[in-house]
């Protein structure tokens, strides 16, 4: 993780409590997931979701290569439902995957088809009282995971620090608006994320 992003992990850094309570979607291979495993200790709890097969095998790997116990990994898409989705996986870059079609006509991808849950299902399901930080990056369909959330969970689940992928804010307009409208504030932007801070 020392490769990448590097003003995201130093605000979350700042921001870690030992009872850090990190929800990862669109966890790719966990570069952010044990990145606060590591920092945050035996004591925080991290959920890693990720619905493309290689890059859950690939994730499932790494946590067991760091022997982290605060990290569980899910394989599922976050959707607007809980229904059967279709991914739509860039042949290029399998790490680039997403419930919406955004390949151009002719480009290389293959579909897969993966269970997918709302994100409120899954907050219930793994007993979740509260969300200290969560990273959304699904490549394109950050709209489709969060406006349910926002619309439905109760404000006690609602993250304090949010860290959302830029090309799929761009995609979604209202979504930095549903927002600002729940108390959200820029604490930073980047060429790769916007990570919004709730009071």
């Amino acid at each position: 993780p020392q490769y990448f992003d590097p003003a995201e992990r130093a605000l979350i850094a700042r921001r870690l409590r030992p009872e850090t309570v990190f929800v990862d979607i669109g966890a790719n291979v966990g570069a952010y997931a044990l990145y606060v495993a590591a920092l945050a200790g035996p004591r925080a709890r991290i959920v890693a979701v990720e619905p493309q097969p290689d890059m859950y095998e690939r994730l499932i790997f790494n946590i067991r290569q760091n022997e982290f116990a605060t990290v569980k990994a899910i394989e599922c898409a976050i959707a607007d439902e809980d229904r059967v989705v279709t991914l739509f996986v860039d042949l290029e870059n399998r790490a680039r995957a997403s419930i919406r079609m955004l390949f151009a006509e002719g480009g290389a991808h293959a579909q897969v088809t993966t269970p997918a849950v709302t994100l409120a299902a899954l907050a219930e399901a793994e007993t979740l009282t509260r969300i200290d930080m969560m990273k959304v990056d699904v490549a394109g369909a950050e709209d489709i995971a969060l406006e349910p959330f926002f619309e439905r969970a109760p404000a006690a689940l609602w993250p304090r620090l949010l860290i959302v992928d830029a090309n799929g804010l761009a995609l979604a307009p209202a979504l930095a608006r549903r927002l600002a409208a729940c108390g959200y504030a820029r604490a930073l932007a980047t060429r790769s994320n916007i990570v919004f801070e709730r009071a």
